[in-house]
């Protein structure tokens, strides 16, 4: 009997066994696409701090291998390729051509960009992931139902920041505009965030030099400074990075500064150390011999996501993924302290954000005491009741 018994157990193994090995065989390909409309940066005043030639790609890469490593196990196959169209090619064609290979784009380009491959015929049941641009538009009147967001969108970096001053109760603010569109825009947003949350905007002047600040600045800001009202802070719309660095320490009053320069929101940093968030670093600087940035980590949190997906429901079928990221199931581990869902009415990435300086990690926003009904990240950006998205169906 005893044998008889250990002769059942042995087959039960087997089978078990077998039924693992014959699952994992039945391989689901999972083929990605980061799409890239390669921008010709404006000259700026300093060149310090250069864009990295494969920002937001590198994000991906490493996501990738972390992927890969939990696929093979699972018999998931993943695999990213890179289309890099450059300044002035044909970025609808590229996409048409990449939508043919795979319905899982990254898509790394201005808001019209985005917006044009979004809306392609080929497009259509597509899941697209918009990694580089925080423009309120694409998660509010320009919404698509084929695209989610792991970039942070503008209004998170500044809701982030403005949490921190109010805290503080550093309130009384004043605001200099640089003078390029996306100064003006970035600007707008920190007026609302400021009103959001109780944050005086007390006066603002635009920024009209044209003069080398790299040999002026000591002398020149201070007067341009000098007729502001009391303030405790110095706001600064420069998203260009173009003046920033050199208002910081050469204002007439010697006041912080906040917005794009000094105290600023991030959806990543390299101060980021707590929550593990310091092995991520680790593994990004040992693949790329640089520091992870914002655009690096929503790319790479866009192919975590997929990944993620994929694990949890066992298909490749574009539906179920899409149902399953934007459910209350999804919980993406994002090295911030909180687990990361997609918000269901915009499909923006709820994060944490880093409220940082050039050094160190001043807060990590939501703020305690900013309370929502139904999720504190939601008191950062565009809230369900906020937002004109009506493609998401709420």
């Amino acid at each position: 009997m005893a044998e008889s018994f250990r002769n059942q157990k042995g087959l039960w193994l087997a089978a078990a066994i077998f039924s693992w090995a014959s699952s994992a065989t039945a391989e689901i390909v999972i083929p990605m696409i980061y799409l890239r409309q390669e921008i010709q940066p404006p000259p700026v005043l300093s060149n310090l701090d250069p864009i990295p030639e494969d920002r937001g790609i590198a994000g991906a890469e490493v996501a990738l291998a972390d992927t890969k490593t939990t696929g093979r196990f699972m018999g998931h196959d993943y695999s990213l390729a890179l289309v890099s169209v450059e300044p002035g090619g044909d970025f609808l064609a590229a996409a048409r051509k990449a939508l043919t290979s795979s319905k899982i784009l990254f898509l790394d380009a201005p808001p019209e960009g985005i917006l044009a491959v979004a809306d392609l015929a080929e497009a259509k049941g597509a899941l697209l992931f918009n990694v580089s641009s925080g423009a309120k538009r694409l998660r509010d009147v320009d919404c698509r139902v084929n695209m989610l967001h792991t970039v942070a969108e503008d209004a998170m970096r500044t809701d982030a920041l403005m949490q921190a001053l109010k805290a503080r109760r550093w309130t009384r603010t004043v605001l200099i505009v640089g003078p390029k569109p996306e100064d003006r825009t970035f600007a707008d947003t920190l007026r609302t965030s400021a009103q959001k949350f109780g944050v005086d905007i007390l006066a603002e002047k635009d920024w009209t030099f044209n003069t080398d600040l790299r040999r002026a600045a000591g002398r020149e800001i201070p007067l341009f400074t000098q007729d502001f009202p009391d303030h405790d802070v110095l706001l600064i719309a420069d998203e260009a990075d173009d003046f920033g660095r050199y208002v910081q320490d050469n204002t007439w009053l010697p006041r912080p500064v906040a917005g794009s320069e000094g105290l600023r929101g991030e959806g990543w940093a390299p101060v980021l150390e707590q929550w593990a968030a310091v092995q991520l670093q680790n593994r990004f600087e040992k693949a790329t011999g640089r520091e992870m940035g914002s655009r690096d980590y929503a790319a790479w949190a866009a192919v975590r996501t997929i990944g993620e997906a994929v694990t949890r429901t066992n298909s490749g079928d574009l539906v179920v993924l899409r149902d399953f990221i934007l459910s209350a199931k999804f919980a993406l581990d994002g090295f911030k302290g909180r687990s990361l869902s997609y918000r269901d009415w915009d499909g923006q990435l709820r994060q944490p954000m880093a409220v940082i300086n050039a050094r160190a990690l001043v807060e990590l926003a939501p703020l305690d005491g900013y309370l929502h009904q139904t999720n504190e990240m939601d008191t950062l950006g565009l809230d369900r009741p906020e937002s004109a998205c009506t493609a998401f169906g709420g």
